[in-house]
């Protein structure tokens, strides 16, 4: 999966508990997961300069089902693949496969902490859907909060003479799509985490496959290595992302996710000479604070 708020689909606040000692392993577990994920989401960039998105998701995906089969025995075939809403799951299927094919879009035209920055606004939206699609009540300071967050998008995207550029809008379609899918799994609460993962990295390899005849790219056995090396992270960072939050409370490791956003930063700054501006640094800290404030509200919103 692409994209910095990748912990997600489990991991809409609940109410805020206090810090044990116990969550400082689900917070350093999340902290290595976020880690990770930027790296991937730092050598996908590297690698969409030369070789087509469907290359890409299809390898690095095969990658991940190698490490995911072996987990998929111990826990049992029927146990992971029978679904019981099979139609529900399709959606968030579409949904993932838009999101990543996004993303990896969007990174290979922009700064990667620009599209980071944009994704880290995901929370945001999902309080904006959430009214219609789950009804939910969005009270005014988390109304006030999103406004002013989406304000910080416009900062980083920086659409010129009003217009946005074609890469920008998609960053922004795979925000939504990411967003849409987040709201998508809260209806899934029953499936196990496993299931999601496998099914997540079937459909991304099953549509990258569906590409190859019109995107295959010359690959050396290296380039093939780094992009099976782009599933295995992937996958750990889902299981890192997993294990946080078999440890402790969604609302207490959701926040460190935007660490992501230092990553990105210093990552474009090492490997692709992407130094912040001001404005993309401004509005990625609007969107962090304001996600922060919209997180917060909700946990005071609902009950222990």
């Amino acid at each position: 999966m692409a994209g910095s708020a990748r912990v997600a689909e489990r991991s809409m606040a609940g109410a805020a508990p206090a810090l044990e000692a116990g969550h400082w392993r689900g917070i350093l577990f999340m902290l290595l997961g976020t880690a990770l994920f930027t790296f991937n989401d730092a050598l996908g960039k590297w690698m969409v300069a030369s070789v087509a998105v469907g290359q890409l998701l299809f390898i690095r995906s095969a990658a991940a089902l190698a490490v995911l089969l072996p987990m998929v025995h111990r826990a049992g075939w029927r146990q992971v693949f029978v679904l019981d809403e099979p139609g529900r799951h399709a959606i968030r299927l579409v949904l993932i496969v838009a999101e990543v094919a996004c993303f990896y879009l969007a990174v290979r035209h922009l700064p990667l902490a620009d599209v980071m920055a944009v994704y880290q606004a995901t929370p945001l939206i999902v309080t904006v859907l959430a009214i219609p699609l789950l009804g939910e009540v969005v009270g005014w300071r988390r109304g006030i909060a999103v406004t002013i967050g989406f304000g910080g998008v416009l900062l980083v995207l920086q659409p010129q003479a009003g217009v946005f550029t074609a890469p920008a809008l998609i960053a922004m379609a795979g925000s939504f799509a990411y967003a849409l899918m987040m709201i998508a799994t809260r209806k899934l609460r029953s499936t196990g985490a496993l299931s999601l993962i496998v099914y997540h990295t079937l459909a991304v390899g099953a549509a990258g496959l569906l590409t190859l005849p019109w995107g295959w790219s010359a690959v050396g056995v290296l380039d093939i290595a780094y992009l099976a090396l782009i599933g295995v992270v992937a996958t750990l960072a889902h299981m890192s992302m997993n294990q946080a939050l078999r440890l402790t409370p969604a609302a207490v490791v959701v926040p460190y996710t935007y660490t992501s956003l230092l990553w990105a930063i210093l990552l474009g700054w090492l490997f692709f000479a992407d130094l912040p501006t001001m404005p993309m640094l401004a509005g990625a800290g609007i969107i962090v604070a304001s996600g922060l404030f919209v997180l917060h509200r909700e946990r005071l919103a609902k009950p222990a």
